[in-house]
């Protein structure tokens, strides 16, 4: 929820006006979305420095948040500009059960998947990216979506192209989103990587994105990664924490053997996402990973608490 996101006064300047990247950081939504807000919605108004940069206030933090809290809550974007300004909560709620923003695009998404329409998907995946949170997009569109897709191959509704085309298409947008954010971040360095055997990385690429809006650094090795090379890394990377993410399935090896050493080998803790937690919840306890489930914003909270992150 919104409401976990906190300032730090020791990082904010002394007239009490924060950068635009910085309310980035305390509040994970994007510099672009924030300006799509203002610009498209008047939702922020921002002060502006002699060159044009915007300032904010704690009270526009505060803003955000509640717009975020609206937003996790279902409503558009435009829903909530009528509700901060009329403050008729339930009579905008009633009103957006006739227009839900998510259908629309997972609509709009699956015809371009049909038709194979590379131009489309990128035009609607932009559009959501620039009015909503990257944890939002991901939870409402993105996640339904894939859903559906391995729904529609299970049952030979659907084809394993269809399928193939999306994943291909999410993990270029998401690979260039990556690399562009994982810049000048501040935050604790996370190694996140595939248990061995898990070929689907789209999913820690989507925690690393959620990650990074929260300001952690993360270091990203991808798909089936061997479990023994871990500890290399963190001592060499300075991590202070690794994610594991799989999506059905652990082997037996890795289960009984490979997961207990590497334990035994590093001094961070070692958190495990997706559906395995939920596969396996009693020997995943007894080998001592912290399971983290398939809510980003949760097992962020979860990890962000355990290394004092704000």
């Amino acid at each position: 929820m919104a409401t976990e996101h906190r300032s730090d006064s020791r990082t904010l300047p002394s007239e009490g006006l924060i950068p635009i990247r910085t309310v980035s950081s305390l509040t994970g939504v994007n510099p672009v979305t924030l300006r799509a807000w203002e610009r498209r919605y008047g939702l922020i108004k921002p002060t502006r420095t002699p060159k044009g940069h915007r300032l904010y206030t704690m009270a526009d933090v505060d803003l955000i948040n509640q717009v975020i809290a609206l937003l996790e809550g279902g409503m558009s974007i435009g829903q909530v500009g009528k509700v901060l300004t009329t403050e008729k909560v339930q009579e905008a709620v009633d009103q957006e059960e006739s227009v839900d923003p998510w259908t629309n695009y997972q609509r709009r998404f699956m015809q371009a998947i049909f038709r194979f329409d590379d131009s489309t998907l990128n035009e609607v995946y932009n559009e959501a990216l620039s009015l909503y949170p990257v944890d939002i997009v991901t939870s409402r569109l993105i996640v339904p979506l894939l859903r559906e897709l391995g729904w529609r191959w299970e049952t030979s509704t659907g084809s394993v192209a269809e399928e193939h085309f999306f994943s291909v298409f999410l993990r270029n947008k998401l690979g260039a989103r990556f690399h562009h954010l994982n810049r000048d971040l501040r935050g604790p360095k996370l190694l996140a990587a595939c248990l061995p055997g898990e070929q689907h990385d789209v999913g820690i690429l989507l925690f690393s994105l959620s990650a990074m809006d929260r300001d952690f650094q993360i270091l990203l090795l991808g798909a089936n990664t061997p479990l023994d090379e871990l500890p290399s890394v963190v001592e060499r990377a300075h991590c202070r924490g690794i994610v594991l993410s799989g999506s059905a399935c652990i082997n037996e090896q890795v289960l009984q053997n490979e997961l207990p050493k590497l334990l035994r080998s590093v001094d961070v803790p070692v958190f495990v996402g997706g559906k395995v937690t939920s596969q396996y919840p009693k020997e995943l306890a007894v080998i001592g990973v912290i399971p983290l489930g398939d809510d980003h914003n949760l097992a962020l909270r979860k990890i962000s608490n355990l290394l004092g992150h704000r």
